[in-house]
């Protein structure tokens, strides 16, 4: 039966800019008043007096049966209606893991650690494991070890405890979790590091980069039954829902995930329909191998899913591309950058060369795969640039990830070769950015997060979360984009290179039209027109940058049904 829903009195965004362009600091956003859609697909936007809406009207109020032309009309009473968000960096399983871990991005320090776990454990004595999250390096500036986390369960128990940075780019155990995890017997891995004890060459309980990737987290997957890694994937659908969200990149697929991600799609079908209501794009996840074979290999897996799950056939569960994590963070001093860090005069070792990135971007690039490149620090952002323009074809739409603490010369670099900017100004948040002066020096602070001059120089920009390793809600991705103020410290005055923002219309339409195009579904997805699919949120908010903020969600619509509502 078909449904026909006529949405009025409301301020319905208009893309401002084409797909792959970016609107520009000062375009203001515009707007249609009404918005008409049958089952899954637009019919039109514009007004209430336009041809196409009152013909729909009219034959709805000459119709006898309900089965026949009848229109519902839904009064926005003045609220914004938006193409539904799509996060343009994320990590959909261990997103919604994150949901049930114990949270410790308020600690300020080690002794706060040790007490939220302390508390979390006495009041949670039937859990087999203690997970936690949100850990960051300026907590424990001295460094951790095993022995930190040890004694913190309850008297006569010794659970293992398992603590993820807030960046997932390490893990932090106690001597319990290290004999769960087996990782005495773990041999060292290119582009990772398993911390040892100088003396003894015993482990520590710290694992970094490649080494987190490699052993920590399918241990993760390991432990959690397919029943657990179903049920994270859809909390982390509803949690996405509630926000605004109607699709999301994977930005590390990998074997365990995938799996449950389609065995919660089988779950979902029916009447021969994939049932997850969020449109996913997979980029799977190539780590750091032995030698170019293994890594290699890794992207004929790639391939093979890629011509099962594709655009034609399951195109809202799709391998689009290969993933690759070329370097760390600042916070860890893991970045590769062109200069030492300041407090320590350290340079970082590359986890990829550009030799031994050249055969997996040449191989996903000539079997049709997009490819993902993060890269934060300057010298693997130059790196990842070279091997891109070279190696990747720009019809495919090549990206990089996070472009962090970028040069003037990539930035334009960036830009003039069309490769996509994945950006989440949320990591961009003043107060999370309070140690990088120390760690770079005032003067390469100045570089940070140059989102404007991406945009200005061409480069087509997607927004992102990076969530679980930031909040994931795409207004207040927004905020900071527009604002370059702090979203989670609302009094904290700093600002981080306000030069470098974003326009509220020119974000809105990243984290939407942006997002699909970068993986090549704008002819679908991402804004509202005659044609595309009917996904949207309707949003209580004001135009002007400061008062995103105070944006609320009221309704996220997926295919032309409502799939959250405030009021429930």
């Amino acid at each position: 039966m078909a449904k026909t829903t006529l949405f009025t009195n409301g301020r319905i965004f208009l893309s401002p800019s084409s797909p792959g362009q970016n609107a520009g600091l000062h375009t203001p956003p515009s707007f249609a008043s009404a918005l008409i859609i049958r089952n899954d697909t637009i019919l039109h936007v514009g007004s209430p007096q336009d041809e196409p809406i009152t013909t729909a009207l009219s034959l709805s109020s000459s119709s006898s049966s309900p089965e026949d032309g009848k229109v519902e009309t839904i009064d926005l009473a003045g609220h914004s209606l938006l193409p539904g968000f799509i996060d343009g960096h994320m990590h959909l399983m261990i997103m919604g893991q994150s949901l049930t871990k114990l949270d410790l991005g308020p600690c300020k320090s080690l002794s706060d650690i040790q007490s939220t776990i302390r508390s979390y454990a006495a009041a949670n004595p039937d859990v087999p494991r203690i997970l936690c999250r949100g850990w960051m390096h300026f907590m424990t500036p001295d460094g951790v070890t095993a022995k930190d986390l040890d004694g913190l369960d309850v008297q006569g128990k010794d659970r293992p405890i398992l603590v993820d940075t807030k960046d997932l780019h390490s893990a932090w155990c106690n001597t319990a979790g290290i004999r769960d995890l087996g990782a005495d017997e773990w041999k060292d891995v290119p582009g990772g590091t398993i911390e040892r004890d100088a003396t003894t060459g015993k482990v520590t309980g710290v694992f970094n980069e490649a080494a987190n990737i490699t052993y920590v987290w399918p241990y993760l997957a390991r432990v959690a039954t397919v029943e657990e890694r179903v049920a994270a994937i859809q909390a982390a659908v509803e949690a996405y829902h509630s926000v605004g969200y109607t699709g999301a990149i994977d930005m590390a697929m990998d074997e365990g995930a995938w799996d449950a991600l389609q065995e919660l799609r089988r779950r979902s079908s029916s009447d021969g329909k994939e049932g997850i209501p969020l449109r996913i794009a997979a980029y799977w996840l190539v780590k750091p191998g032995k030698n170019d074979q293994e890594n290699v290999r890794q992207v004929e897996r790639a391939i093979e899913l890629a011509k099962e799950f594709n655009s034609e056939t399951t195109p809202d569960c799709r391998v689009v591309g290969v993933k690759v994590i070329c370097d760390g963070i600042i916070d860890a001093c893991t970045a590769g950058l062109s200069e030492p860090y300041e407090h320590n005069g350290h340079r970082e070792v590359p986890l990829w060369t550009a030799e031994q990135l050249e055969p997996v971007v040449k191989r996903a690039d000539e079997a049709g795969l997009q490819v993902a490149l993060h890269a934060i620090g300057d010298e693997t952002i130059k790196t990842v640039l070279d091997v891109l323009i070279a190696h990747a074809s720009p019809e495919r739409r090549p990206r990089v990830e996070h472009l962090e603490l970028s040069s003037e010369r990539d930035a334009e670099r960036l830009g003039k070769a069309g490769i996509t900017a994945s950006i989440q100004p949320v990591h961009a948040d003043p107060a999370i950015l309070r140690a990088w002066p120390k760690l770079l020096g005032a003067h390469r602070c100045g570089r940070a997060f140059a989102y404007r001059e991406f945009a200005d120089h061409g480069a087509p920009l997607a927004l992102g979360s990076d969530a679980p390793t930031a909040p994931h809600a795409p207004l207040p991705n927004v905020y900071i984009g527009t604002t370059r103020r702090s979203y989670r410290e609302p009094d904290y005055q700093t600002t981080v290179n306000p030069h470098f923002a974003l326009g509220v219309a020119e974000a809105v339409a990243a984290a939407s039209q942006g997002v699909a195009y970068s993986c090549r579904d704008e002819n679908r997805i991402g804004r509202l027109e005659k044609g595309m699919k009917a996904d949207f949120t309707i949003v209580d908010m004001e135009w002007e940058k400061e008062k995103v903020k105070e944006a609320k969600v009221l309704e996220t619509w997926f295919d032309g049904k409502k799939v959250w509502s405030a009021k429930n």
